[in-house]
């Protein structure tokens, strides 16, 4: 069972940066895929960034050239620079494979709590 420990949210003005961690247990071998998401209140969770153990990369429209999304092995982080209000969300580090263009998810974090002020 793949255990996904993530860390790194917080509070930030505008225009400011924060990077998150997950770090993944449970598995001896390297995890296909694995990506961020973020829910907003009210709003559905929606894909941020993702990578395979390839190193195969993708940003969604709304993060790129302000998000970076990169790994170690098992653990993933996410660089968030030039934040907006709108980056307000809980985010979320997933963990499954890829295929065919399309990313499964079957495992999920926690949750950390990214808070950005006007």
């Amino acid at each position: 069972q793949v255990q996904l420990v993530e860390s790194g949210g917080g509070l930030v003005q505008a225009g400011g940066s924060l990077r998150l961690s997950c770090a993944a247990s449970g598995t001896a071998f390297s995890i296909h895929a694995m990506g961020w998401h973020r829910q907003a209140p009210g709003k559905q969770r929606e894909l941020v960034a993702a990578i395979t153990s390839g190193g195969s990369t993708k940003h969604a429209d709304f993060v790129k050239g302000r998000f970076t999304i990169t790994r170690d092995k098992n653990t993933v982080f996410l660089q968030m620079n030039s934040l907006k209000p709108e980056d307000t969300a809980i985010y979320y580090c997933a963990a499954g494979s890829s295929g065919n263009n399309q990313y499964r998810w079957g495992f999920w974090g926690q949750g950390t709590q990214v808070s950005v002020s006007s």
